[in-house]
């Protein structure tokens, strides 16, 4: 509706997000401010992180789909804000410890994370990446060169 609205009138629409998930007290937050929560209390959060982690393969996958998420939501309603990237990419790829646990688990979601996250910029989603696009674009050349090592 987000791409619709914009496309057809030219302006962006206003989003709203209703939790309820406290029935007794709904609560609703514009659409940025809901993404800004749920990344910072689940997407980036280092208990998510390491309960996803307890889980191989599936929980790398569970990362890299949240990143589609995320893309998803910003590609359609343009309210994911550079530094919510920016986080994700902290979390998720660039902290050593995180990328090595998806490598190891499931190569072909650090492969999906890294190309998304530089889709997300090369589509002008995520605008000012600053030095996040080389640092990036370096880690996608290292683990391609990573999974050429292992195929032969």
């Amino acid at each position: 509706m987000a791409a619709a609205v914009r496309h057809l009138s030219g302006r962006q629409p206003a989003m709203y997000h209703g939790d309820h998930a406290n029935p007794q007290a709904p609560r609703i937050r514009t659409l940025k401010e809901e993404i800004g929560r749920v990344v910072r209390s689940r997407v980036t959060n280092p208990k998510w992180i390491d309960g996803a982690k307890r889980h191989g393969y599936k929980g790398a996958f569970e990362m890299a789909a949240t990143v589609d998420y995320l893309f998803g939501f910003d590609a359609t309603t343009r309210q994911v804000s550079d530094h919510h990237y920016t986080l994700v990419a902290d979390a998720y790829v660039l902290d050593a410890g995180t990328r090595d646990f998806v490598r190891d688990h499931n190569p072909a979601a650090l492969r999906d994370m890294l190309e998304r996250l530089l889709e997300a910029m090369q589509r002008g989603l995520w605008q000012e990446p600053g030095p996040y696009r080389q640092a990036l674009e370096d880690l996608l050349l290292d683990h391609e060169n990573h999974m050429e090592g292992l195929r032969g």
